[in-house]
């Protein structure tokens, strides 16, 4: 008697794409999550989000439109669904809680942040708010946040805060519309600049220091923190052309920072990742202050970049392990719950 063979593989949607100036970001991102997922474990279909429309590229180079009644795609008459998604947008509309939103109300499980948690850590003033009440090790740089449809004072914020100051998009990514301001004159224009990115900019002072930033991720329910990541550019700051030019970054990790002070920022990675109820893979960016030896906290991002020479591949490769098994351990935390 013949046995009947079961495929058990699970369907994946690997959304990538999105609205923003980092599209191109994610799709390389995307092109690293695919190639390195077990695919005798899933069907992987890649995503792609755009404004004019969600869809699926066949083998065949046929475009297939998602069903956004039910997130599905008919091919060749097989109705398929997913068992999970693995968002990998940067940006709108897959960072800042509006897919996730989506696909609660679908009850499809996603490897990422919630709605609640991913619209929080997408804008950076609010974010700092809710972390500067928490009572970790890393502190909060005092800051201003103004918006565009509402009347503000420069002379007010310069009268608050301290020269140099960073002038950035409040919910934006990949340093995009980012500006340092060194005289007081150049804040009105900076403030424009970020304008064009966003509605909402957060002003806040120069904090001295090295830079560095840490992955954290949820597996078996327990929280893992990545090694740390030191960020040195040869650019005045971390803009986006520092992060994306060959050349202008180096990136160590692990970072060659005291042991305790190793300690002492992860434990805090991973409260802070617990108390904004974070879910996948976050990105925490932070400085260290080593005269004062004090560490501030920068921003959480939620869907971190990924491809090959990503800061993310890099800590799991330190940390001793490999993409695939990370990545699955992402897709089964999220269909665990």
């Amino acid at each position: 008697m013949p046995f009947t063979i079961i495929n058990m593989k699970k369907n994946i949607a690997l959304v990538a794409g999105g609205y923003s100036g980092e599209y191109v970001v994610s799709l390389k991102s995307a092109e690293t999550i695919y190639n390195n997922l077990d695919k005798n474990k899933y069907n992987v279909y890649k995503v792609i989000i755009t404004k004019e429309g969600w869809t699926y590229t066949t083998a065949a180079g046929n475009a297939v439109e998602i069903d956004k009644n039910d997130f599905s795609l008919t091919i060749d008459g097989q109705k398929i669904t997913f068992e999970a998604v693995y968002m990998t947008i940067h940006g709108t509309p897959g960072e800042d809680g509006l897919l996730q939103g989506y696909f609660e109300m679908l009850n499809i499980p996603i490897t990422c942040c919630g709605l609640v948690a991913s619209a929080l850590t997408f804008n950076k003033s609010y974010c700092n708010k809710i972390v500067a009440t928490l009572g970790t090790s890393m502190q909060v740089a005092k800051s201003a946040h103004v918006f565009r449809d509402q009347p503000y004072d420069v002379a007010s914020i310069l009268q608050d805060l301290t020269l140099p100051l960073f002038v950035k998009p409040a919910e934006g990514g990949s340093s995009i519309g980012m500006s340092k301001v060194k005289e007081a004159s150049e804040l009105p224009a900076a403030i424009e600049k970020a304008f064009k990115e966003d509605k909402q900019v957060l002003i806040e002072e120069f904090i001295v220091g090295r830079e560095f930033t840490c992955g954290a991720y949820t597996s078996n329910g327990e929280v893992i923190v990545l090694p740390i990541t030191e960020v040195i550019f040869t650019r005045e700051f971390f803009d986006f052309e520092a992060k994306y030019t060959p050349g202008l970054t180096k990136e160590v990790t692990p970072a060659e920072i005291p042991a305790p002070t190793t300690a002492t920022a992860q434990a805090a990675i991973a409260q802070i990742y617990k108390a904004l109820n974070c879910k996948g893979v976050v990105r925490i960016d932070f400085i260290w202050n080593e005269a004062a030896n004090k560490l501030y906290f920068l921003e959480a991002n939620t869907t971190p970049g990924q491809s090959e020479t990503s800061i993310i591949p890099q800590q799991v490769r330190a940390a001793g392990g490999d993409l695939t098994t990370f990545y699955g351990a992402l897709i089964e935390e999220c269909l665990r719950k």
